[in-house]
């Protein structure tokens, strides 16, 4: 494992070990100089390959003909930021081990452990990479869409920036709400040359795979989002038996009226906002009427999933989804005014029903009388013939 150069003398050793530390002589004629061979060993848990929440472990080791010194070690992440590790000793300064933190899919690149020693002198500059496969979505992402709207749901995995030269499968489900049964929508895998291959699982759920889309993007479209397409899509990857995930939930927005169709003169009906699931602290509904004031204004209460406002003049109406001062989708409901001869219809209808209403009064009183009065002549009848039959007689005035 080693090769002399024969004009430069210079000895060069090949895929170096912690045994090859030792002293080094050179004899030329009477010349002889001597040089201590320090080694270092630096190792990384899984092969600096990990998922993301996994916690790496650092191995250093040292091997020295002298005795060890007491090393001082500095770790930084691919940021250039200094990371401060827990650090474990041997005894003998032969070992030293470093614990991470969990790691994110922004963590990969080139890391550095800068080694330093007073006596002997030591100032070096370790290199090692960190690969963490994952999504560059965050852990959780909302997403909000109004009905009859056409949605994309999108999950980019990092693979091909950090050339991820080993495969790997993943899966996207769906549930409505938590704890609810998960149904598969499609799997994906990526093989160990980076080509990426995708099938649909669901035929009872409306959706399509985008054809061109940009490499290392799990991507789903809903032409036309329904009320109850709301709920958690689950992106899911497994390497080696160990599995990440990132999560959208979607929130659906729609809009009606009670009762529907156009409003008669003199008439209200209810508008009704309602998203399918509740929403953060930090958003809320609100209904406006367009080029009305501020009077016109309703808002939600916090985690409200409906709110309602009552209406009795024609116009149009805006309700807005708010986040953080920002409108994130909105949908809007016409009020009409209904023609002059149907508020008369209206009118008349119910001047009709009041009338009939009444003359049903009337009459059911009105048949009421007569039976009564009836009843009691029928009454006073038989009392007369009860009272005929008891005497027998019948004595005519003379």
């Amino acid at each position: 494992r080693s090769e002399i150069n024969p004009k430069s003398k210079h000895l060069k050793v090949l895929d170096l070990r912690l045994s090859d530390a030792g002293i080094y002589t050179c004899e030329y004629g009477s010349h002889t100089v001597s040089i201590s061979l320090h080694v270092f060993k630096l190792t990384i848990s899984l092969d600096g390959h990990f998922l993301p929440n996994e916690a790496p472990e650092l191995t250093l080791m040292q091997n020295s003909s002298n005795s060890l010194p007491d090393l001082n070690i500095t770790l930084f992440n691919s940021n250039n930021n200094i990371v401060r590790p827990k650090l474990i000793q041997n005894k003998t300064r032969q070992k030293y081990i470093l614990k991470l933190k969990q790691l994110e899919a922004t963590d990969s690149g080139t890391w550095m452990c800068h080694v330093h020693s007073d006596s002997p002198l030591i100032n070096q500059n370790i290199p090692f990479d960190v690969k963490v496969l994952g999504f560059q979505n965050p852990d959780l992402e909302r997403k909000y869409a109004t009905v009859d709207s056409t949605v994309i749901l999108s999950w980019n995995l990092n693979f091909q920036k950090i050339k991820w030269k080993e495969g790997f499968t993943g899966q996207l489900n769906w549930k409505q709400q938590e704890g609810a049964t998960a149904h598969e929508l499609l799997d994906f895998n990526v093989t160990a040359r980076g080509e990426q291959y995708e099938s649909k699982k669901s035929s009872h759920f409306r959706f399509e795979i985008p054809e061109s889309k940009p490499e290392s993007i799990i991507e789903v479209k809903l032409p036309k989002v329904h009320f109850n397409h709301s709920g958690q899509y689950q992106c899911q990857l497994a390497y080696n038996r160990r599995y990440s995930q990132s999560k959208i939930e979607l929130v659906v927005m729609k809009v009606s009226a009670n009762p529907v169709g156009p409003l008669p003169r003199g008439a209200a009906m209810t508008l009704i906002c309602q998203v399918s699931s509740p929403l953060p602290s930090n958003a809320h509904l609100c209904w406006e009427r367009v080029n009305g004031t501020q009077m016109d204004i309703r808002k939600s209460k916090q985690h409200e999933v409906k709110l309602e406002v009552n209406v009795s003049a024609a116009g149009l109406w805006n309700c807005h989804l708010i986040e953080d001062n920002d409108r994130k989708i909105s949908l809007n409901y016409l009020v009409e005014e209904a023609p002059v001869w149907i508020s008369y219809v209206v009118i008349g209808a119910s001047i009709g029903g009041s009338v009939l209403v009444l003359g049903l009064a009337c009459l059911c009183i009105t048949s009421g009388i007569s039976w009564q009065r009836r009843r009691q002549r029928a009454k006073r009848m038989a009392q007369a013939r009860q009272y005929l039959l008891e005497n027998k007689t019948c004595q005519c005035q003379q």
